[in-house]
């Protein structure tokens, strides 16, 4: 049997997951070849493997975190490189398959819509060519949009028209895919006093957090084809329930870290400025990565908040990881409910399906055990504060890309777990899961029931 032969039967007996990983482990591979071509670097740059592919799956995971600069290691030709690795990021595999698909004129079978079911976490067949092209569509506008507003806005800041158009169109990109790469070679900080700056990058980092589906259906909403029963309930009830958790994690992380910072880093500053700063920071966890301020300089009990706020990360369906925003919303639901003796959860007229309370719960165990396990072996290999290992975890489980500063001292097998870190919150829990469980297995039989002591 030939070596094709054999990939073939081995392919035909895998999920859909096994291949979805697979298209993105072969997406890092061919990321970390062009990351690593010289015409790509400035002159003098001998960028390492572990460096390059470093930044190949950070991009490819939308992370943001860096162990190279990013200004000072690529020339512009490797930035618009980067720019382009973002957005496939940020975007998806499935869905950029699907456009070239599309565009080749070629009939997507039901293999391919299994695979792009599993890649978005839908529940059914209907539509998915479409909501593929929906999202490409969506974030190029979004992108586009961004780019022209930020190209113009930084003539005022750089010299040429080519430097002001780079910036604009990397930064947008950056924002909109929630990447956190940067090319000023300092994040935010040179315009932590320009608030139309801040403004747009968080309007470009809650549309490519909120979630797809959302933006859909505020687009189909807004063009009156949204399906309801009645005027009362136009959005769906996962569109309410990520909508409102997301913004109400906004504003619960901006309250609280004004009021940590109030004696502190804020102590010298305006109201606006300790305003900006905090919501800025606020959005910005959601998996954004991009920062106005050197984070490090907050205090430890903020550190801490935005850590948590990285770990739940933006919604499902979105260019962000971690544990998703209704995945916290649920889990919050349930111990309300259960503390008010409800047996069920209700909510906008809809009762929330026990298996989904319990995948919330197994989601959130599951990503904290990665999490501390991480943590626990960073703090053996690596020589950094509990706090800085704790950030850079949170960061890399959220694909956020905020850091302490501590990614390029990191060693080799450091690195290496932070890169798996980034990636499997770019797949997501249940695809980990799925992956490494094998083929589910039917019960052939039941043993009697019996409570036991919990608690």
């Amino acid at each position: 049997m030939s070596v094709i032969e054999t990939i073939k039967g081995i392919s035909k007996r895998w999920s859909a997951i096994h291949h979805i990983v697979t298209y993105y482990l072969l997406t890092v591979i061919f990321s970390t070849i062009i990351v690593s071509l010289p015409i790509f670097h400035r002159s003098g740059v001998d960028l390492s493997f572990i460096d390059a592919m470093f930044t190949a799956v950070t991009s490819i995971s939308v992370t943001g975190l860096t162990v190279v600069s990013i200004p000072d290691t690529f020339n512009p030709a490797g930035q618009i490189a980067l720019a382009v690795l973002l957005h496939l990021g940020g975007v998806g595999i499935m869905t950029m398959g699907t456009f070239i698909w599309v565009v080749l004129g070629k009939k997507i079978g039901i293999r391919s819509r299994k695979l792009i079911m599993v890649d978005q976490n839908t529940k059914t067949l209907a539509g998915l060519v479409r909501l593929m092209l929906e999202i490409f569509k969506l974030i190029l506008i979004i992108e586009l949009i961004g780019a022209i507003i930020l190209s113009i806005h930084y003539m005022n800041y750089f010299d040429t028209v080519n430097e002001a158009l780079l910036q604009g169109v990397f930064g947008a990109i950056s924002a909109t895919t929630n990447g956190g790469l940067d090319i000023t070679g300092a994040s935010l900080i040179p315009f932590a006093d320009d608030y139309f700056v801040q403004f747009i990058h968080m309007i470009l980092i809650v549309l490519g957090a909120i979630g797809f589906p959302v933006l859909i259906e505020v687009q189909e909403v807004l063009r009156g084809r949204a399906y309801s029963y009645n005027d009362r309930h136009k959005f769906s009830l996962f569109t309410k329930i990520t909508t409102i958790t997301f913004f109400w994690l906004v504003v619960f992380g901006t309250i609280f870290i004004l009021l940590l910072e109030k004696d502190a880093f804020f102590a010298d500053k305006s109201w606006h400025e300790s305003f900006f700063y905090s919501l800025f920071q606020s959005v910005t966890s959601r998996s954004g990565g991009l920062s106005t301020m050197d984070v490090s300089e907050f205090s430890l009990s903020t550190l801490f908040l935005i850590s948590a706020l990285m770990f739940i990360g933006a919604s499902p369906s979105s260019v962000g990881g971690g544990i998703r925003t209704t995945t916290f919303a649920i889990m919050l639901l349930t111990i309300w409910n259960y503390a008010k003796g409800n047996t069920s959860i209700k909510v906008f007229g809809r009762e929330i399906d026990q298996q989904d309370m319990l995948r919330s719960f197994i989601v959130i165990v599951t990503g904290m055990m990665l999490c501390i396990g991480s943590v626990i072996v960073l703090m053996k290999t690596e020589s950094f504060a509990l706090i800085e290992v704790i950030f850079e975890v949170s960061s890399a489980f959220g694909t956020t890309g905020l850091s302490m500063g501590i990614t390029p001292e990191l060693s080799t097998f450091g690195k290496g777990l932070i890169m798996c870190l980034m990636f499997i919150g770019r797949i997501g829990i249940f695809s980990f899961l799925f992956l490494i469980r094998g083929d589910a297995n039917r019960d052939k039989y039941r043993y009697p029931t019996e409570r036991i002591i919990i608690g």
